[in-house]
């Protein structure tokens, strides 16, 4: 089985590396590399990976994966060949999925028009100017389409795609595998949870990157 992890320049770097690593361990999984061309792509925090391979390169995977970004916007304009690629590739995949933002991109191909989906929260009104029914669950799974919510909820959404593709057992063995227990010190993970004053200083922090 083959999965496709869509890279782009700008992406986030956990949108790719956390569904990644609860994937690429499972027996008979292929992961591939693709880009609009082959070669390094910088993720919006400077961390650079590597493209081996082009979108056109597989036009028929059994899975997808697309990475958010922090510029979604911006990205939506210029990742031409990746909506393209995505548009034609989705009616022969087993599993199309996004972390974050990735569900923009999406949204911009024709996947979620009218489908329940999930992104991260500031990117709720975008996604739903793209046609798609905002949903505010951590992970979202429907008819052949997986999405989830911000960053670190791309661990979720891989071994929620593990357990679809596998089974739940296989699934919380890859959990314990990665010691995934999260026990965050602060109880401000999400937009509902976060009171003004920190959502106020993200603002802020933002602002001066």
């Amino acid at each position: 089985m083959e999965i496709a992890f869509a890279l782009y320049p700008g992406m986030t770097a956990l949108d790719f590396t956390g569904p990644h690593e609860t994937l690429v361990h499972i027996p008979g999984i292929t992961a591939r590399y693709l880009a609009a061309r082959p070669g390094p792509v910088r993720c919006d925090s400077g961390l650079e990976v590597t493209a081996t391979g082009v979108f056109g390169d597989l036009p028929r995977p059994d899975v997808i994966v697309v990475p958010g970004s922090g510029q979604w916007r911006r990205v939506l304009e210029e990742e031409v060949d990746l909506v393209a690629w995505l548009a034609a590739a989705h009616p022969h995949t087993v599993w199309t999925t996004s972390v974050c933002t990735g569900s923009t991109l999406l949204a911009k191909a024709g996947i979620l028009d009218g489908r329940p989906a999930t992104t991260h929260w500031g990117a709720r009104e975008d996604l739903r100017a793209l046609g798609a029914e905002v949903s505010t669950d951590r992970v979202v799974v429907g008819d052949r389409v997986i999405t989830a919510a911000g960053v670190s909820a791309g661990i979720d959404m891989g071994l929620t795609l593990v357990a679809r593709l596998r089974d739940d057992d296989t699934a919380r063995a890859v959990q314990l595998f990665i010691e995934y227990a999260p026990e965050p010190p602060f109880d401000s993970g999400t937009l509902e949870t976060a009171p003004p004053s920190v959502v106020q200083r993200l603002t802020t922090l933002l602002a001066e990157a």
